[in-house]
């Protein structure tokens, strides 16, 4: 992202920590059965080999668990006083890129866990800006609290 003549970068949003929990817990849960392979032939593995094996799946685990993490956290909303952008990572070598003039934003869209919204542990969501051209530019999954990412636009919009 290249910021143009006089932009300032206004606020940086990275997404919510607890779906990122949860994606780390479905990484663990896809290790356990290649442990328990392990453990099943224990018997026939020497100490050696049944060493080995378990470093090699940890490392494996742990490599994925790695690349999910940065995948999460590199992706943002960048609010400046002209525009938002939203980088997307879809692998470590794809990312795309979305961007929505102040100006031409029309809408500002968020979708929250309800009652439980009420707690920081569960404050995130989904958020939409709409530009005039009423294409949804901009969709961001588990925004840390959506409500107040959508004032901030209205509140940089209109000054």
């Amino acid at each position: 992202m290249q910021l143009r003549e006089g932009e300032q970068i206004l606020k940086v949003y990275h997404h919510h920590p607890t779906p990122f929990i949860g994606n780390i817990l479905k990484v663990i849960v896809g290790a356990f059965p290649f442990f328990l392979l392990i453990f099943l032939f224990q018997p026939i593995l020497s100490n050696k080999g049944f060493f080995i094996a378990h470093l090699i799946v940890f490392f494996l685990f742990a490599l994925i668990a790695i690349y999910v993490s940065l995948i999460y956290w590199l992706d943002k909303v960048i609010i400046t006083n002209q525009r938002v952008v939203y980088i997307d990572w879809k692998y470590l070598t794809v990312r795309d890129e979305a961007e929505a003039l102040l100006d031409d934003i029309q809408d500002v869209q968020t979708e929250e866990k309800g009652i439980l919204a009420s707690f920081w542990l569960f404050d995130y969501g989904m958020l939409r800006l709409d530009t005039a051209s009423s294409y949804i530019t901009i969709e961001f999954a588990h925004a840390p609290d959506p409500e107040k990412i959508r004032q901030f636009i209205y509140h940089v919009k209109h000054t």
